[in-house]
């Protein structure tokens, strides 16, 4: 009786995922046709989910899937901010390498719900992920938000990033920010296995 009821568990949680991905897929299709800039937004917003579900539950996922999920939430997030930021994302990684999943989203959504400054417009971010000795390395530099809401709650997101990095790593791994007048720097470095 116990197996069943697992079973059963197991299978509507999979048909609440699928039913969600067709009836996006159902939306997509139409705003194709009426609108096709929200259709790229639909689209985008549907591999995010997507990886949510099947990709962050996993031990390890590929770098390459990480890095298109990374650019799937930019260009979301560029679509929706007015003047579009500046946004450069270099990459010099072997994307065949496996790492824990959701490791590098904190510092790029830290830049978006806290460094972009959506009155006076003038955004700019740099993000750079490479490899060097055997260490995976994310940099990020954006402006300083000047307009920031004061009320807004922070370095939630970083403290759990930290407590993760710990189980995973120990003291094996590096993780700083650094504010100076004009921008705010943040750096990630953990062991690539």
């Amino acid at each position: 009786m116990q197996r069943s009821q697992f079973e059963l568990r197991l299978l509507k949680a999979q048909v609440q995922p699928h039913f969600l991905f067709n009836t996006l897929n159902a939306i997509y299709y139409e705003a194709y046709m009426e609108a096709p800039q929200t259709a790229l937004l639909i689209e985008r917003l549907s591999d995010i989910m997507r990886y949510f579900i099947d990709q962050s539950t996993k031990e390890y996922v590929q770098l390459a899937t990480e890095i298109q999920f990374l650019d799937n939430y930019i260009a979301l997030e560029k679509m929706r901010i007015r003047p579009e930021p500046e946004i450069i994302f270099h990459r010099s990684v072997d994307d065949q390498r496996k790492i824990p999943p959701m490791l590098l989203m904190t510092f790029v959504e830290n830049i978006f719900k806290h460094g972009i400054d959506k009155i006076s417009g003038n955004n700019k971010v740099y993000i750079s992920l490479y490899e060097k000795d055997h260490h995976l390395v994310l940099q990020t530099k954006n402006s300083l938000n000047r307009h920031t809401d004061s009320r807004q709650e922070h370095g939630l997101g970083l403290n759990n990033l930290r407590q993760r990095l710990t189980i995973l790593y120990g003291k094996n791994f590096d993780m700083h920010t650094t504010e100076d007048n004009q921008n705010f720097t943040a750096c990630l470095k953990f062991p690539l296995t």
